[in-house]
């Protein structure tokens, strides 16, 4: 059993007691064995090669219906050239964490089978109408679709009268909530790639053997912002925000103050195109700074396959860093976050050896061994299956004192190990022991939940902070906390991780043999300060943010 706590400005009330771990090795252990569910990820594999099919299997964690257990959601693909979910195979399912090591297949029950939508690709969790309930965001080739919570277990499609709509045939890839304005609600971003439908989709083949075209066949997109304006609206600002003047052809999505000015800035992971980093201006309008802030290309100044990215600080210094992974024969690219500009550095970290025999699509810094160093995962595969190293396994670098990082992939176990075409993953805490998961899909597979065997007697500290003033999820809060030895562990809010996927929202620190927290001090996204003192370790915090005084 575990430590919780809820932290209010009024009280702290203590529910529980921790057990001390057995010193191990943490590795992963694949659970989606035990659980009845039919999903796979299909992208309707055939000879004939349609651009999109590299990609699907989006994925989310999120506990959808506040019971305290995180729950998980995959988006899927379509029949094609139909561009429709023609039978059940095709359909998006959300399990429901039993909270013994299972999950219940409730997707019919709630209302999220898509079996109207067409082929979809990422989904974005955020509680955009402040009610205490995640809701939806699924894009992809297609309609894309808004699901509000009900808070009885069930969603109602949304989209038409939210105002979220995008123009016609365009691939969106992710997208991600966060509150731009700082006005308390969330507003959504969308990576969008090209514009494409099946009856358009260029084919190549090389001795009559079709393979996926090149992404240089295709135009770029518009990524499109959208502003919340309550009561369930939506206004689409991407004209007036700037927005606009950037196209790219859109992966991942990654959202941080990486300025420190106090409002949400934007990075965007573009394949085959100058990356882009939108800052966020405070008035309305970003400005694309990819260029001149280092993060548009690799150190050669050229673009590359851009897919999964994360935004955390992996070396613990107060400023938020970027990672990229990409496709084989590429670098996957860490760029530090020196204040003024970012540094590349992924030869001084050791990252360029270790990634050029591999094609990463999502990723996550994830401190599985909470040792207080965020480490490097990705979840890999290559496009297609025309090399002789398509087929691959996941990798774990883990972060020796944000000096280097080093690959231990072969001691996370054989689940962790298996061979495929991974692509969309999240990260978050399944069974609440203090030690966070993953949950990975693969195409033309069902997909693994991974969870991490802990043990090692490292402690760890779980926040779980709640808006009052700012949003409810309180996307963008950032967390400075100092240990009784005077280390000082920084993290932020944030859902949208790696590729197509929504991580598990609560901030986790790993703090290593450390049992006693002096400090955690809270910047709330509208401004608000909270600290709270001579905290203990190996517990979840659920902590309000204070309304401003009258």
């Amino acid at each position: 059993m575990k430590w919780f706590a809820v932290v209010t400005p009024a009280a702290c009330l203590l529910i529980g007691s921790a057990l001390a771990f057995q010193p191990t090795q943490p590795h992963f252990t694949d659970i989606a064995r035990r659980s009845k569910f039919t999903y796979f990820t299909n992208n309707d594999l055939s000879p004939r090669k349609y651009f999109v099919q590299p990609m699907a299997g989006g994925v989310a964690i999120f506990d959808y219906d506040n019971d305290g257990r995180e729950d998980i959601f995959f988006t899927n693909g379509a029949k094609l050239p139909e561009m429709k979910k023609t039978n059940s195979s095709f359909y998006n399912c959300l399990l429901r964490n039993k909270g013994d090591g299972t999950f219940e297949d409730v997707t019919k029950k709630a209302g999220l089978t898509g079996e109207n939508l067409d082929y979809n690709l990422g989904v974005a969790i955020g509680d955009y109408d402040n009610d205490g309930y995640e809701d939806i965001f699924v894009c992809g080739a297609g309609r894309d679709a808004l699901y509000h919570n009900n808070g009885d277990g069930t969603f109602t499609d949304v989209t038409a009268q939210s105002g979220i709509r995008k123009p016609p045939n365009t691939l969106s890839v992710q997208a991600a909530w966060f509150d731009y304005d700082n006005d308390g609600l969330l507003d959504l971003v969308v990576s969008n790639y090209t514009t494409w439908t099946p009856q358009t989709d260029r084919r190549c083949s090389v001795a009559g053997v079709e393979y996926y075209c090149s992404p240089t066949f295709y135009p770029r997109a518009v990524h499109r912002l959208y502003h919340n304006l309550g009561h369930g609206r939506f206004e689409d600002v991407t004209e007036k925000s700037g927005f606009a003047a950037a196209p790219g052809k859109g992966m991942g999505i990654s959202i941080a103050d990486f300025n420190n000015d106090g409002y949400q800035d934007v990075f965007i992971a573009n394949d085959t195109e100058p990356n882009s980093l939108f800052i966020n201006k405070g008035d309305g309008t970003f400005e694309e700074q990819g260029l001149q802030l280092g993060v548009a290309y690799n150190d050669d100044a050229k673009p590359v396959s851009s897919m999964g990215s994360d935004a955390k600080d992996y070396d613990n210094d107060g400023r938020v860093d970027i990672f990229t992974n990409n496709l084989m024969g590429q670098i996957w690219q860490l760029y530090q976050n020196r204040g003024a500009f970012f540094r590349y550095v992924p030869d001084q970290m050791k990252i360029q050896q270790l990634s050029q025999q591999l094609s990463g699509w999502c990723t996550a810094f994830i401190d599985y061994d909470n040792d207080g160093w965020l480490d490097l995962y990705s979840a890999n595969g290559d496009v297609d299956n025309v090399k002789p190293n398509a087929r691959q396994h996941d990798t774990m670098f883990r972060n020796i004192e944000g000096k280097q990082f080093l690959d231990v992939s072969d001691r996370m176990g054989p689940d962790f190990l298996r061979v495929g075409y991974q692509r969309g993953s999240a990260v978050g805490d399944l069974n609440n022991d203090g030690f966070e998961d993953l949950v990975v899909t693969s195409l033309m597979e069902r997909p693994r939940i991974l969870i991490n065997s802990g043990g090692n007697g490292n402690h760890w500290l779980t926040l779980e902070l709640v808006g009052r003033y700012s949003n409810r999820d309180a996307i963008g809060a950032k967390v400075k906390l100092l240990t009784a030895s005077g280390r000082v562990l920084y993290n932020h809010v944030s859902v949208s991780v790696g590729f197509m996927s929504s991580s598990d929202k609560r901030v986790h620190f790993g703090l290593g043999a450390e049992k006693e927290i002096r400090e955690v001090d809270i910047t709330w996204p509208r401004g608000a300060f909270q600290q709270l003192t001579n905290v203990r370790a190996d517990r979840f915090l659920k902590v309000e943010e204070p309304l401003p005084a009258r």
